[in-house]
């Protein structure tokens, strides 16, 4: 039985992981590759905590790619996926101080230091228009 439901959720999440690994997003899979990433990563890093979560993950995921045809833009991209690479997620987490578990989120990297962050409250029950705009302001602010 936990066989077969691992695989129907793999299935059911490969769209979602897609979506943003087609737009250019590095998948981070264990709290190692995210420490040595996070760490060495210079300049500005998206970092979209991917999620299946209701609604929420349905506007994320788009945001964060629409945000990218904004004339300023992150250096780096990459995702984790909460409650799928739990501890991979947990580690990234570390890096968001002040704030609170958030999926989906939004984190905006310099230097492996945080300086911005979209959490989930900033989009759900929000459109599109206004999950880019929050991007873009912190684009703004902090990429080249």
């Amino acid at each position: 039985m936990n066989m077969f439901f691992n695989q129907y959720m793999d299935d059911m999440i490969k769209p979602m992981r897609e979506e943003l690994t087609n737009a250019g997003f590095k998948e981070l899979m264990t709290p190692e590759e995210v420490a040595e990433t996070f760490e060495q990563t210079k300049g500005t890093a998206l970092v979209v905590v991917n999620s299946v979560c209701g609604c929420a993950a349905g506007l994320a995921r788009p945001s964060a790619i629409a945000s990218l045809k904004h004339d300023k833009k992150p250096d780096h991209l990459f995702t984790v996926f909460a409650g799928q690479e739990k501890e991979a997620t947990a580690k990234a987490r570390e890096y968001f101080e002040g704030y609170p578990p958030s999926s989906p989120s939004f984190a905006l990297m310099k230097d492996g230091k945080i300086v911005g962050m979209v959490e989930r409250h900033d989009i759900e029950d929000n459109d599109p228009e206004n999950i880019v705009g929050k991007l873009t302001t912190l684009y703004d602010e902090y990429c080249g």
